[in-house]
């Protein structure tokens, strides 16, 4: 597969997004771990968003620290794929201080089919009456920043195919 072995792949975006469906799929097709970041939080912020109250920044930074540990050791190894909502661009930093070599897709879409998808799925502790507050604190992916956007309208194939063609062109222009 085209992928330089210690690159993390953080899958980002609001909840709903479907971050683990294609963080699977990309995981399996490039053959390294994956892990999903809602096992990083701790009991209290799940009790929180299960209670409907949205996260603060206090609240997210332990998560984000375990995962920027979770990255790190990745990428001293052979990489790895993670689901993070990395809704901030303050949050997005602290993963890429974690490794040399972090990537980001960024799955964006429209706010009725990603409360639809909320809806619709069963066994996760985040109410959909918490997507506004999510959409609200998302600073999209902006140029300079390592990754791509993808349309959460595609099919997950096809997100996971666009993506591995972009890392592909990007160690391309890497070994250049």
């Amino acid at each position: 597969m085209p992928h330089a072995t210690e690159t993390v792949i953080v899958v980002m975006g609001v909840s709903g997004s479907g971050k683990s469906t294609v963080a699977t799929l990309l995981a399996e097709r490039l053959n390294v771990p994956f892990a999903e970041a809602d096992e990083f939080h701790p009991p209290a912020n799940i009790a929180k968003m299960r209670g409907g109250h949205p996260l603060t920044d206090e609240d997210r930074w332990p998560w984000l620290r375990a995962l920027a540990g979770w990255i790190s050791e990745r990428g001293m190894r052979d990489g790895g794929v993670v689901t993070c909502s990395a809704l901030k661009r303050e949050y997005r930093r602290l993963l890429i201080d974690a490794s040399a070599d972090v990537w980001f897709l960024h799955l964006a879409g429209d706010r009725k089919l990603i409360a639809d998808r909320m809806r619709h799925r069963s066994g996760h502790f985040m109410p959909p009456e918490l997507l506004d507050s999510q959409l609200a604190d998302l600073e999209p992916l902006q140029p300079g920043e390592p990754g791509m956007v993808a349309d959460l309208a595609a099919s997950p194939g096809q997100i996971v195919t666009d993506a591995l063609d972009a890392l592909t062109a990007r160690a391309k222009e890497t070994d250049q």
